[in-house]
């Protein structure tokens, strides 16, 4: 079981893992230095532990703890029990939510692992921002995907923002990185996926009938401000639209890479 301790100054070494959680540049070297993430708020540190990552600490401002008492009653990782203006003055923000975890990652699966029975796939190029990320495994695990994966430079998942935007989808939904991001699509259609490009271009079809009658597609989504590489574009079996009522003479041509990922996950499992 969890020990609560109480914790009154801010520059407690034991609080390491929370302080400064606005600077992206810091926690990325903390968290790949000690292998360590975060996660924010009740539902999705209990969704992280039941998941199987554990824990390292937990942060809670004292009203919080009944919420997360079975959960601190599965471990004996430390509670840090501090006052919700502490709080805020360790991490740099209002933890609205009221509850942090430091949770130790675990090892990537293999690319073949992810994609054991799977015949729905998300795959991400270069999808930099955490929250787009975020929301893109959220309406991946809602919406009937088996499974992501993402380009090497893609923002990462276990991000807090990414988790929390996510709701704990990052637990569920299974995902890894592609070690080669040059033959990644040849290589999901050697293993018998379509690979389905969300496009502009012009020899781009409606995505309902991009996936329509097949049995396994792979969603291929591009970066937030100039989407999918020409290398993937043309690697891709198929291109496809999602086809907008108005189109571009009132200046929408296309959604949001996260909007876009949402429709077309959709569709797909609709298919």
């Amino acid at each position: 079981m969890s020990e609560l301790v109480e914790v009154t100054d801010p520059d407690d070494p034991r609080l390491a893992d929370y302080r400064d959680l606005r600077d992206v540049a810091l926690r990325r070297h903390l968290e790949a230095e000690h292998g360590l993430f975060l996660a924010e708020g009740e539902k999705v540190v209990r969704r992280a532990v039941e998941a199987g990552y554990p824990p390292r600490s937990f942060l809670m401002a004292p009203r919080w703890l009944d919420g997360l008492a079975d959960v601190l009653a599965t471990t004996d990782a430390p509670c840090y029990v501090v006052s919700e203006a502490m709080a805020e003055e360790v991490t740099g923000f209002h933890v609205h939510r009221g509850a942090l975890a430091s949770l130790e990652r675990r090892p990537l699966p293999s690319v073949d692992d992810v994609l054991a029975g799977a015949r729905s796939v998300l795959v991400l190029e270069d999808v930099v921002d955490h929250t787009n990320v975020g929301a893109v495994l959220r309406s991946g695990a809602a919406l009937g995907m088996d499974a992501a994966l993402l380009a090497p430079r893609c923002a990462d998942p276990l991000y807090r923002r990414a988790v929390k935007v996510a709701m704990g989808a990052v637990f569920s939904l299974p995902w890894t990185r592609l070690p080669d991001w040059d033959d990644a699509l040849p290589a999901l259609s050697r293993a018998g996926f379509t690979t389905v490009a969300l496009t502009l271009a012009d020899d781009a079809v409606p995505l309902a009938d991009a996936v329509a009658g097949r049995d396994k597609v792979a969603l291929v989504l591009g970066s937030e401000g100039h989407g999918l590489s020409e290398r993937w574009q043309r690697a891709a079996d198929v291109r496809a639209v999602i086809p907008m009522a108005r189109g571009p003479e009132v200046g929408v041509d296309s959604l949001n890479v996260a909007a876009a990922a949402a429709v077309a996950c959709y569709v797909t499992s609709a298919r």
